[in-house]
């Protein structure tokens, strides 16, 4: 494909109620959308970096900005596909997140073109995925029994519990008494512990869950494993894993028996699949993650699930857990599973008057 050009575009979306984690709260979401335009078409992706750098290193701001510096004017002036742009991309240092929306918009136009949609590229073994739920940290045990109450009805067959310290054993405690040992459970803490409180975390061996998520800090394979010892949940890693060599690296350590896989944290779809091969060669359970993305992101990751690797349920909620309205045609839960798209590319894209009535922001970089 020869690409003519590439918008930046900035959308303002709103979330339905607070999101609290142990780094933060969100009212809202400051999204970057990408869309590149080729001889043949265009095609679309989300940028997941968040308008604070707390999760990770990124922050939306600095996304724009280096794609607009960077990493639009290295890509192939003529014979761009998505291989190629993670080769162009290469000799830049991190920036995953805002790799990752450029090399999936020039993937979305590529599958557009050939009328292949990402699910049959990727390797998608089934037509629809199971779906998980983040629930954040409330400010009452009540309120947070009302909202899992709501997710279970909703039909989610897992339940993830953000936690942090002061905000982890009772809550884990009365959701489980309340809705009994067949629930799907795990928890998420966000990398808010550290090595020092490993008798504390043992506590939640008693659950029953599925695994405790990301419990120490980002950098640390060592403890990790150390950890992973004394307790009898598993531990798996998510914000640790930004490449497939990192999940090598924590396959062979014992950090991990279980990965989350973000395709925006490990810079794209095509290292997202890598990671998942690898941890099937070695049988580790791998789920994919979410970014609060709009319908966009969405689909791509709702593709993702439907490798055969991807066996425990994902945060790929429906779209009514985080937006009013989406941008798209929203994904809607049926028997707790959401559809994998079977049309072009992302078999989705924005609906022109929703996009105009969030957008900020455009920014039009011709190559």
């Amino acid at each position: 494909m020869k690409i003519s050009g590439v918008e930046l575009r900035r959308i303002a979306m709103p979330l339905v109620a607070p999101f609290r984690t142990s780094f933060g709260v969100e009212t809202s979401r400051d999204v970057l959308l990408v869309r590149v335009v080729t001889e043949d078409g265009e095609g679309w992706a989300e940028c997941a970096a968040m308008s604070e750098p707390r999760y990770c290193s990124e922050y939306v701001d600095g996304a724009q900005d280096v794609l607009r510096k960077f990493l639009v004017p290295a890509l192939p002036k003529n014979g761009v596909d998505a291989a190629s742009v993670g080769r162009a991309l290469e000799p830049f240092t991190g920036h995953h997140m805002a790799k990752s929306a450029l090399e999936s918009a020039v993937l979305d136009a590529q599958l557009r073109a050939t009328g292949d949609s990402f699910g049959s590229y990727l390797g998608a073994a089934r037509d629809r995925v199971p779906c998980g739920v983040s629930v954040g940290i409330m400010d009452s045990i009540p309120e947070l029994l009302d909202a899992v109450e709501g997710y279970v009805a909703e039909g989610y067959v897992r339940i993830k519990l953000k936690i942090e310290p002061g905000w982890d054993v009772e809550p884990v405690r009365a959701v489980r008494e309340r809705f009994g040992d067949d629930l799907l459970l795990q928890v998420d803490a966000n990398a808010a512990y550290t090595l020092v409180d490993a008798q504390h975390l043992a506590k939640l061996d008693d659950f029953g869950l599925l695994l405790i998520e990301q419990p120490l800090a980002n950098d640390d394979f060592v403890q990790h494993a150390q950890l992973a010892r004394l307790l009898r949940t598993p531990i798996c890693l998510d914000e640790s894993i930004e490449s497939a060599a990192h999940a090598a690296a924590a396959i062979s350590l014992g950090s991990c028996s279980v990965i989350n896989i973000k395709p925006a944290r490990v810079g794209g779809y095509l290292e997202a699949r890598r990671i998942h091969d690898l941890a099937r060669a070695h049988g580790i359970p791998v789920w994919c993650g979410g970014m609060l993305e709009t319908g966009i992101g969405r689909a791509a990751n709702v593709a993702l699930a439907a490798l055969p690797g991807f066996t425990l349920p994902g945060d790929t909620s429906g779209s009514r857990r985080y937006f009013a309205t989406d941008i798209t045609e929203p994904f809607v839960l049926v028997d707790g599973h959401l559809t994998v798209p079977t049309g072009p590319g992302l078999g989705v894209e924005p609906l022109p008057d929703l996009l105009k009535e969030v957008t900020t922001s455009t920014e039009w970089l011709a190559l």
